[in-house]
């Protein structure tokens, strides 16, 4: 069973992001993987919505003490070790996929690239996603996809 890392803001994001997000979280569910997110709101909580709309199983690796994570998630980790969660985050993932986001998705973009993860990132979802998109780092390129339907299958497809 594959798990798939979602990552992107945290705050208040713009409809659209939230429905590409919420679309993401169905194509994952609907393909039997479990999503691991950061647990918190913004596209985490879209795309744990999304998965739940669709049945799937959802983990939500939080930085706090609390379990203080969004109404979408099953299984709550609580880390207390602030962005240093994200490297659980990230080596948790057979892939990640980046909507959206700012400096600390950009710090998990990083991360997956460091520890060779596949990384996807939807480029019209905005922010770090469109920044990165195309971007190759020592060696390893953030991939470029239009959809979410583009993503998922490159998710999937052989290694």
């Amino acid at each position: 069973m594959k798990q798939i890392t979602v990552i992107g803001s945290a705050q208040r994001i713009p409809p659209d992001v939230y429905q590409i997000a919420e679309e993401l979280g169905k194509a994952i569910a609907s393909r039997g993987a479990v999503l691991i997110t950061g647990g918190r709101g913004g596209v985490m909580e879209a795309v744990c919505k999304g998965a739940k709309e669709k049945k799937g199983l959802t983990v939500g690796i939080l930085p706090g003490c609390n379990k203080d994570a969004n109404p979408y998630v099953d299984i709550i980790i609580v880390t207390g070790m602030g962005d240093g969660r994200n490297i659980i985050n990230i080596k948790s993932a057979d892939a990640i996929i980046a909507v959206n986001g700012g400096a600390g998705t950009l710090s998990e973009i990083a991360l997956a690239l460091k520890t060779d993860r596949k990384v996807i990132a939807i480029r019209p979802s905005g922010g770090v996603a469109e920044k990165m998109a195309g971007i190759a780092i020592d060696g390893r390129e953030v991939i470029s996809v239009e959809s979410v339907e583009e993503a998922i299958d490159l998710v999937f497809e052989k290694d």
